[in-house]
């Protein structure tokens, strides 16, 4: 149901009298729409990880969501973020989505409370049985504190609501082995950047990406070319990226991310605390490979 490159969408904010991330940018989350439509991404993902959604109210986070769907207009599917550390919570927060008329919602692990396997299974189940909706598990362990084993993901996949699992556990044999115990009853997308080319080699199906943001045109056709059998074609725009995957890992994402759309022109940097403006070492670092790259002075205007 979903393939390709994903774009897990950041949120630009208006910047507070501190210089911090005010008000939701209504006119710049809908010209990052149009830009995505324009440069080949797939499916949009707002108010994920990247989306900065732990900063963002309920109401903010609807908005979010309603917004990108307005501006796709049907042109592009949108995965929206649902996930919470609360059952109760993400419940209603996939309802919302549904009712907004979004395609899909990404659902992380619950973080935190760190569930046992047994609790990942139940949250899963009980999500599934209250929605009836497409919906893709996520699971980051560097983020959650918890990660979902292969074998646990594979209890979930009789269930027809999931349709593919985000994987972002740097693992590759875990990938191996997830792959292996689905044996193709659900799609298996990257959440590293760093890895998608060498999942996308093994038979996933795409990528929920940071990069994207930047390049996503670059990330469309690394996807294309990988899942059209152009493997060589896409090894050399993997290698191509790498300085950048690299690059967006020097701070706490989405804090280079953003700086690098700031500097490329695409939008506004603006970050909410307790995320803080990119050290200057690493912006620095970050101007380089961009550089390197031909990236600044381009983007959506």
């Amino acid at each position: 149901m979903f393939a390709g490159s994903m774009v897990a969408l950041v949120t630009p904010f208006e910047n507070d009298r501190a210089g911090q991330g005010g008000r939701l940018d209504e006119k710049a989350l809908r010209r990052l729409v149009d830009f995505h439509v324009k440069e080949g991404t797939r499916v949009i993902v707002p108010v994920g990880t990247t989306g900065e959604s732990a900063t963002l109210t309920h109401e903010e986070h609807e908005k979010v969501i309603r917004i990108v769907v307005e501006q796709a207009a049907g042109r592009v599917k949108v995965l929206a973020g649902t996930g919470s550390n609360s059952t109760e919570e993400a419940v209603a927060l996939t309802k919302a989505a549904q009712k907004t008329g979004a395609d899909g919602a990404l659902v992380i692990t619950p973080y935190y409370n760190r569930p046992t396997q047994e609790g990942l299974v139940r949250h899963y189940e009980t999500l599934a049985s209250r929605v009836a909706f497409p919906m893709v598990i996520y699971n980051v362990p560097v983020r959650t504190g918890v990660n979902m084993l292969p074998e646990t993901v594979a209890r979930l996949a009789g269930i027809q609501a999931y349709v593919g699992v985000k994987e972002a556990s740097g693992s590759i044999s875990q990938v191996i082995d997830l792959m292996d115990r689905l044996e193709g009853r659900m799609a298996v997308y990257s959440g590293d950047d760093m890895l998608t080319y060498p999942i996308l080699a093994l038979g996933g199906h795409g990528t929920i990406s940071v990069s994207a943001n930047l390049v996503p045109r670059k990330m469309s056709d690394l996807c294309d070319k990988a899942l059209t059998g152009d493997l060589a074609g896409a090894l050399a725009i993997h290698r191509e990226l790498v300085p950048l995957h690299r690059a967006l890992g020097l701070e706490t994402n989405p804090i280079p991310i953003k700086t690098a759309m700031e500097i490329a022109g695409i939008m506004g940097g603006a970050l909410r605390l307790p995320l803080i403006p990119m050290e200057i070492a690493n912006r620095a670092r970050l101007e380089k490979v961009l550089s390197a790259l031909g990236i600044p002075g381009k983007g959506a205007k």
